[in-house]
């Protein structure tokens, strides 16, 4: 009686508990926290859950169908898996397990500037296109390279974050001294590494290398966080401006999405500088703390865009009913990131794809219970007083 069974985890919180188990302490703070005291990272979920459905009974929903487009691509449901920076330190080739996952339910996969697995690798395993994401860095030439890169190897839709002029202060991370290597810190790293032995047996040393794939050049090895800081410090350019934009319009000729947009004001500014969409995002309360959800912001960005540009968002994306109020409130789509992470670490590539499949019933229920079949069906009608 005092043993506690073993369940089948079912939602994005049941493996965010196995990813704390299996995953060394800094490296599931690095994923899991936000900024400051995270007060953003908490409204983000908070404020979806305010959100009430408005149920509708006896209406013919027998032909439920979750498919829809996101950046000109078909895709199985409006949702895609956001860059994440170092996921092949979560999961054994992370990047490449998320890919295989995504394609499998017909959904974007975005690829991080510094993931760890390169372009050429995933373009070997993929069956459809994957997205990739840059930031504007210093070095243009490196930006330019990175283009013709991502275009050679099938990328057809380039996310652009915008919301990264200076790392936010990421408390979690200072604590555990991540982007520190003195002896005091390397010590309790190396102590929360050797109480995870799956890790170091599968990702550690079957997961090699561990180089970032995109920038092996420039950046070493990801366990040389001094470094990485240093070269993040150095090329992080907090001189953009939207002009910078419209000249990266001028040598993408695929989709660009502009991610981290907050303000109407500045979504407005990146429709005007070419882009094809938007994403809703406050980085997943990892930047500035204090700043409102995303999903409060989604209305307003929607009404004064019009249908212009695409919309998409993120944060807080935590089940198939938050898809529905997304698109209940205007957007196209969203992107999820410490879900699919969470997933992939607590339960490998066959986790990830439950929970997207948990994702899509979820999804598949809101609509049938709200009257609706088609996602172009679901608009604020379907929604109730706020609570």
């Amino acid at each position: 009686m005092g043993q506690t069974m073993n369940v089948q985890p079912a939602t994005a919180l049941d493996y965010r508990r196995l990813a704390e188990k299996k995953l060394p302490r800094f490296l599931f703070d690095y994923i899991d926290g936000g900024a400051n005291d995270e007060v953003t990272l908490a409204a983000n979920v908070r404020d979806f859950q305010a959100i009430c459905l408005r149920q509708q009974v006896m209406r013919d929903v027998s032909s439920i169908d979750t498919s829809s487009t996101l950046a000109g691509e078909a895709v199985g449901m409006p949702l895609a898996l956001a860059p994440i920076g170092l996921a092949g330190l979560f999961g054994r080739r992370g990047e490449a397990q998320a890919l295989r996952a995504a394609n499998q339910f017909s959904l974007p996969f975005t690829l991080s500037t510094v993931g760890i697995c390169p372009l050429e690798e995933l373009r070997a395993l993929s069956s459809k296109p994957f997205w990739f994401q840059l930031y504007m860095i210093r070095d243009r030439g490196l930006i330019k390279e990175l283009l013709l890169r991502a275009q050679a190897n099938g990328c057809t839709t380039l996310v652009f974050t915008v919301d990264l002029a200076v790392t936010g202060m990421r408390h979690r991370d200072m604590r555990n001294g991540i982007m520190s290597n003195n002896l005091k810190n390397s010590l309790a790293k190396a102590w929360q590494i050797g109480t995870r032995p799956g890790w170091i047996w599968d990702i550690g040393i079957m997961g090699r290398p561990h180089h970032f794939g995109n920038l092996a050049e420039v950046i070493p090895e990801p366990n040389d966080q001094a470094a990485f800081r240093q070269w993040i410090g150095s090329q992080f350019d907090p001189s953009v401006t939207w002009e910078d934009i419209a000249w990266l319009r001028s040598l993408w000729p695929g989709k660009l999405l502009i991610k981290g947009v907050q303000e109407v004001n500045d979504a407005l500014a990146a429709a005007d500088a070419g882009a094809d969409g938007v994403i809703v995002s406050n980085h997943g309360g990892r930047q500035l703390d204090g700043v409102a959800s995303s999903i409060s912001k989604l209305p307003a960005i929607t009404a004064a865009l019009g249908g212009r540009v695409e919309v998409l968002m993120d944060g807080g994306v935590r089940s198939g009913l938050d898809i529905f109020r997304a698109l209940a409130l205007g957007a196209n789509g969203v992107l999820i990131g410490r879900p699919w992470v969470w997933a992939m670490a607590g339960g490998g590539e066959a986790g990830l794809r439950d929970l997207l499949a948990t994702f899509k019933r979820e999804l598949e229920v809101a609509m049938a219970l709200t009257g609706v079949n088609r996602i172009a069906e679901i608009t604020p009608a379907q929604l109730d007083n706020l609570r």
